[in-house]
């Protein structure tokens, strides 16, 4: 945004065009703004801003205090991990996925965050008029075929369409409820100075997926978006070590935005170590020419932990035998200072504070 500072003009610069700054125009979608933008959805400040002034308001209730991935009910002796999500990616098929695939692994992933492994979904399906029966049914198809390999059922659903012009072809809605085990607790509360945080493998995959294919990019070597379920995965880091402290998808907003809300509702600061994140050199490269930060750029296979330190080299052996996090690595920890915040130590020797996101740097990519 320009300076609007305000100086004395010279008197031999009087005739000078004075600058029209009612006319000046923010990029940034201002915090203040009486109709939602887009940054709203984009899993950042916004979005938490929305939240907390606007549903949870409205909605009550003490279960909405916890803004996790995923609710914990109880239901007679059981504990439930019950989430929703909704997908309205463009385009429909991309590299590595489809938005059938998000259907299933978000709301999957979002139920392992808790610890739970999905057992059941319902599937919306909001269809634009006009858009082709072939290409519902590829998607239909798609995301079948996710949720038999994630190993959960699709017992409920609902159809509805839209006049054209009034949807993107094809939105779906998933729900999802899952088992969590006896002795598992997630949540970002109980991460304590000396957690260290890992990371189960290369960021960045799915934003830049999808942005190549949306604006016809070539970064001179093909990304594949990292879409995958992780129930396999916690559960492996489980039986490594039943004492996790907290679990997150670094979806919208990336592991930015996930370190800042873990940091946010801990209390504890967070280091991470700029050189142990893993960026795949095509990331990299793509982010670069495009004047993106990796760390703000959304995955959808991807999980960060907060590990007590006497179970950290358990857990990452785990987690390197199996195939999603066969790359994971350890990328810094949570600490006393700076409480509430995020900072990274460059490969220069520098720090720089690693701020949550405003909006998302790359909307609608789930």
């Amino acid at each position: 945004m320009p300076d609007t500072t305000v100086s004395t003009v010279p008197a031999a610069d009087a005739a000078q065009p004075v600058p029209d700054m009612l006319s000046w125009t923010c990029p940034a979608p201002l915090r203040d703004q009486p109709r939602i933008v887009m940054g709203h959805g984009g899993g950042g400040a916004l979005s938490a801003e929305l939240i907390e002034h606007v549903f949870a308001p409205a909605y009550g209730g003490p279960a909405l205090a916890h803004t996790a991935d995923a609710a914990e009910i109880r239901i007679g002796g059981a504990r439930l991990a019950f989430s929703t999500d909704s997908f309205v990616v463009r385009p429909l098929f991309f590299p590595g996925g489809s938005i059938g695939d998000l259907a299933v692994n978000g709301t999957v992933n979002d139920l392992a965050m808790s610890g739970a492994r999905a057992s059941h979904l319902s599937c919306g399906f909001i269809l634009e008029e006009g858009v082709e029966t072939d290409v519902v049914a590829r998607v239909a198809q798609a995301l079948g075929a996710a949720a038999r390999a994630a190993g959960v059922q699709v017992v409920t659903g609902d159809t509805k369409v839209v006049e054209a012009g009034h949807g993107d072809g094809i939105y779906i809605n998933t729900s999802g409820v899952g088992l969590i085990p006896d002795g598992v607790d997630l949540r970002p509360q109980r991460v304590v100075p000396g957690d260290v945080v890992i990371v189960s493998g290369p960021i960045g995959l799915h934003g830049v997926a999808i942005m190549s294919v949306r604006e016809g990019l070539e970064f001179g070597v093909g990304i594949t978006s990292d879409c995958a379920p992780l129930g396999g995965l916690v559960e492996a880091m489980l039986a490594a070590a039943r004492d996790l402290h907290v679990l997150r998808d670094p979806t919208r907003g990336g592991l930015a935005a996930s370190l800042n809300e873990i940091a946010a509702a801990s209390g504890t600061g967070v280091v991470i170590q700029e050189r142990a994140v893993p960026i795949p050199e095509a990331v990299g490269n793509a982010c670069a020419v495009l004047g993106l930060d990796p760390m703000y750029v959304a995955n959808e296979g991807k999980l960060v932990a907060f590990v007590p330190r006497d179970h950290a080299d358990a857990v990452l052996a785990a987690m390197r035998a199996h195939p999603l996090g066969a790359e994971a690595a350890v990328i810094g920890e949570a600490v006393e200072t700076h409480p509430g915040m995020v900072v990274a130590r460059t490969g220069l020797g520098g720090t720089r504070v690693v701020d949550m996101p405003l909006g998302e740097q790359l909307p609608r990519i789930c």
